[in-house]
This record gives structure tokens, C-alpha cells and sequence, in this order.
């Protein structure tokens, strides 16, 4: 059984920057990949961005590539998210997500088997 803690959400203005963390505990050594979904009132639940252990493939949508960065700290089963430029439309509750494969898109994170409780995203304008 894998836990995910999520933190580092709030409210930020238009243009304003938030740094996402989620750090794993638990029976994680097999888990390769993590990574971050959000979902917006209303709306479908989106894969935004993850990576693997080693780094070497990350994965962004669309709607976020060139102001979101994805890092992980391996030594502590923590993977963050660097959210620049942020507009009012990234407002959602980001989860935080882990499996052992990261699939060929950001897409693939809405079929990862462990979920965090999420963590609020407020952008104004």
C-alpha cells in the first residue's frame, strides 16, 4: 500500500507562481513514475505532467508545457511541480499520482492505480 501527501497549494493571482509537493511512503520502491492530474469544477480530470525516476522522460500537457516543470527527489519519494505563469483556467485540485510506468503521454496518469487527496489550486485574475 502506496500513501501520497500533497502540499503547496493556495491562492495565487494571474501571472503568480505555486510549487507543488507530493512525497510517497509506503511500498514505493516499484513505482517508477509519478506525477500530477487536476480537476476543475465541472469538468474532466486532466493529466498535467510526470516523469520517471531517472529523469530521462517527462510529460507535460498541452495546456501547461513552457510554465509547468515537473523534478522529483528520489531520495525522498517527493515529486514537485513548478507552476509559472499561472492563469485563472489552471484553478483545480491537483493530485498527486504514482505507478509503475508513465504509458506516451500525461494522459496516461487518469490510469494510475494510487491517488493523493489533492491539493487546491486558486489562480484570480
Amino acid at each position: 500500500q502506496v500513501q501520497l501527501v500533497e502540499s503547496g497549494g493556495g491562492s495565487v493571482q494571474a501571472g503568480g507562481s505555486l510549487r507543488l509537493s507530493c512525497t510517497a511512503s509506503g511500498f514505493t520502491y516499484s513505482y517508477n513514475c509519478m506525477g500530477w492530474l487536476r480537476q476543475a469544477p465541472g469538468k474532466e480530470r486532466e493529466g498535467v505532467a510526470s516523469a520517471y525516476s531517472g529523469h530521462t522522460v517527462t510529460y507535460y500537457a498541452d495546456s501547461v508545457k513552457g510554465r509547468f516543470s515537473i523534478s522529483r527527489d528520489n531520495s525522498k519519494n517527493t515529486v514537485y511541480l513548478q507552476m509559472n505563469n499561472l492563469k485563472p483556467e489552471d484553478t483545480a485540485m491537483y493530485y498527486c499520482a504514482i505507478d509503475d510506468a508513465c504509458g506516451d503521454s500525461a494522459a496516461a496518469l487518469l490510469f494510475f492505480g494510487s491517488w493523493g487527496q489533492g491539493t487546491q489550486v486558486t489562480v484570480s485574475s
